[in-house]
């Protein structure tokens, strides 16, 4: 699919680059031919009008210079020629055929197409004046003109080939990660889902088979009980990750006092780290505002504090901290656990990605910071980790709302 993906995107700019130096060029030679007909109409007035008009040596040095020869008609009905043409103006025979030729056209120019000739006819009291001018150089020029721009053409066409070539890989590229991340999420989704179900199933089949004693009955429907509440578990967490990337948290926005949203999404996890032995200590500044959805929010909180009981030491502390930081607001939670290495660092956001593998066991499925991750960037914020020293942080910073007192105005 990428290949003819890259294969179109370049086709459609070299139809595109195609489609404009013909028209460049084309434009070019219209010009060109205008101007050099509109040059060789003016010099074939010039010698129209009589001797008195006809360029002095050194004179209309910018002008075109061409072959050209009249024909006048005396009162006796002959024809009297001049001019400096190469022509042959001696056959007469020649004469009276260009000059019937010319008058048997009613426009006052025009060209004579099998003798190469672009004739005028001088309009005036005195003999009838036909003057011709050798049109082979200004065909010339127009045809050398041509052969440049077909290789100026075929030249940028070619380099703009291989440019293309580096556009479409990189044109392609996010479009390849991405494909390459749906891959990888569907793979890593359909392992998550795969466990689960091998032990529902299996634990089906033993209570169908009507083989297992009465404990046995009691065991597999509490496995069958625990894996389907997983599953359930790992379906809504996809799901609030599909709305996130649909961007359905933007519909939900609203103006939020977040210092009492942290302060409310804590009171549920106290018990958790009192049964657990950990201590929590929280300094909320008060009177913080954002604008943004209160599930979500309240969703990216919670994700926070039960990564954090988590993955805690046995007995170990959990900080909570919110505070104002120039335009946007602060919120830490930081716990005291095993250093993450620099390079689980660079991936802990990643879909599906667990530190410890184990942790899908207990319903982690390395979904919970992608989660958090999308919906802080829906409300045009930034989170962070950071690990160091056996204290793991987690930093959220949202933009304050406008419009309140002692926030950003």
């Amino acid at each position: 699919m990428l290949k003819k993906l890259r294969i179109r995107f370049i086709c459609i700019n070299m139809a595109i680059v195609t489609v404009m130096l013909a028209v460049i060029f084309g434009l070019v030679l219209h010009f060109t031919g205008n101007s050099l007909e509109r040059e060789s109409i003016r010099m074939m007035q010039s010698v129209g009008q009589g001797p008195a008009h006809l360029p002095r040596p050194g004179e209309l040095q910018d002008g075109v210079r061409l072959p050209y020869f009249f024909l006048q008609v005396t009162p006796q009905g002959e024809l009297k020629v001049g001019g400096n043409s190469e022509f042959d103006l001696s056959d007469t025979a020649f004469l009276q055929e260009i000059f019937s030729a010319s008058y048997a056209q009613q426009a006052q120019t025009g060209v004579l197409e099998n003798y190469n000739l672009r004739f005028y006819k001088a309009i005036g009291p005195g003999p009838q004046t036909l003057v011709f001018a050798d049109m082979t150089s200004e065909q010339a020029t127009l045809r050398n003109l041509m052969r440049t721009c077909v290789a100026i053409g075929i030249i940028g066409l070619a380099g703009f080939f291989v440019i293309s070539l580096f556009l479409a890989r990189w044109a392609v590229k996010p479009v390849d990660e991405a494909w390459n991340q749906q891959k990888q999420f569907v793979a890593d989704a359909s392992h998550e889902l795969k466990t689960p179900l091998t032990v529902i199933l299996t634990n089906s089949e033993l209570l169908q088979s009507g083989e297992a004693k009465p404990e046995q009955r009691q065991q597999c429907a509490d496995n069958i009980s625990v894996m389907a509440g997983q599953m359930r578990g790992l379906v809504e967490n996809l799901l609030d990750l599909a709305r996130a990337d649909n961007g359905q948290v933007q519909t939900a926005m609203a103006l939020l006092d977040y210092s009492e949203l942290v302060s409310d999404c804590l009171l549920p996890f106290e018990p958790v780290f009192f049964e657990k032995g950990m201590e929590l200590k929280c300094d909320i500044a008060p009177g913080l505002f954002v604008r943004g959805s209160d599930s979500y929010l309240r969703q990216v909180v919670d994700i926070l504090l039960d990564n954090a009981q988590k993955y805690a030491f046995p007995g170990g502390g959990v900080g909570v901290t919110l505070r104002k930081q120039g335009s946007h607001c602060l919120l830490a939670v930081a716990n005291q656990g095993p250093t993450i290495p620099e390079e689980e660092l660079k991936n802990i956001f990643k879909r599906f990605y667990r530190a410890d593998k184990a942790r899908s066991r207990d319903g982690s499925y390395g979904l919970g910071l992608s989660i958090a991750q999308r919906v802080v960037e829906e409300h045009g914020g930034r989170i962070t980790a950071d690990s160091r020293n056996n204290v793991n942080t987690f930093q959220v910073l949202l933009p304050l709302a406008t419009g309140r007192k002692g926030n950003k105005t």
